[in-house]
């Protein structure tokens, strides 16, 4: 146990040390797979507006999931280890101070096969908080801190609908709550949280289809510019 975690972060950390793949997602890497290996950062923080998660929204020109919210995070580099690699993407697209994080757990590494990678997603206590920002918006498009009570509030809950007809756990984000998160770095949220008992899967929530922009190989939207500074939204 890390003597440096709040008393409001110890659920995560046990629960880290018990949760299953099975628990998080229905995908597991296969023993043979020839992909791509990542991590992801999934950083706890304590903002204004209380604990916080921090998330990244990546840019809408990008060929590859354009205004995706995600964890930071990124390809592990050769000799690098998931917490290296996750630090070390932390730092390229938001500016974060690794320094100031307390890795305390990760979770089981997880599959996502459209991708072909193997993701592990590593956990971390923002313990000297640092300001955060745009780095590149040819990358990054907005950096939130999008605090757990508003995760955990029904009413920004909703299932997103693919073009292709798949449907999954999503929020709304942002000031505005027009932000969508979904995806990946949504369930891993949901069921995370469902685990703790933070949460309750939402079999009714209002579906939202996936905006255009936000497809592969669509054009990028025109009517938004890069947010280049830290977006609390206190």
């Amino acid at each position: 146990m890390s003597p440096a975690l709040p008393d409001w972060l110890r659920p995560v950390e046990a629960a880290a040390a018990s949760i299953t793949v099975h628990d998080l997602t229905r995908f597991m890497p296969p023993d043979d797979h020839d992909g791509r290996y990542g991590a992801v950062l999934m950083l706890f923080g304590e903002g204004q507006r209380g604990p916080d998660l921090l998330l990244t929204e990546r840019a809408h020109h990008m060929r590859s999931h354009p205004g995706q919210v995600s964890f930071p995070g990124g390809t592990i580099d050769e000799g690098e280890t998931p917490v290296e690699a996750a630090l070390r993407e932390a730092w390229e697209e938001t500016g974060l101070d690794p320094d100031g994080v307390e890795v305390f757990a990760d979770l089981p590494e997880l599959w996502l096969p459209p991708s072909n990678f193997a993701v592990t997603p590593v956990l971390g206590w923002w313990r000297e908080p640092t300001e955060v920002r745009v780095v590149d918006p040819d990358e990054v498009h907005a950096v939130y801190r999008v605090p757990i009570s508003e995760l955990v509030d029904p009413t920004h809950r909703i299932a997103v609908r693919h073009p292709g007809g798949w449907v999954g756990p999503g929020f709304l984000i942002g000031e505005d709550k027009d932000v969508i998160l979904w995806g990946f770095t949504a369930g891993i949220i949901a069921r995370l949280f469902e685990f703790l008992g933070w949460t309750r899967d939402i079999e009714d929530a209002p579906v939202r289809d996936l905006p255009g922009y936000m497809l592969q190989g669509d054009p990028p939207r025109r009517d938004f510019k890069p947010n280049t500074r830290f977006e609390d939204r206190r």
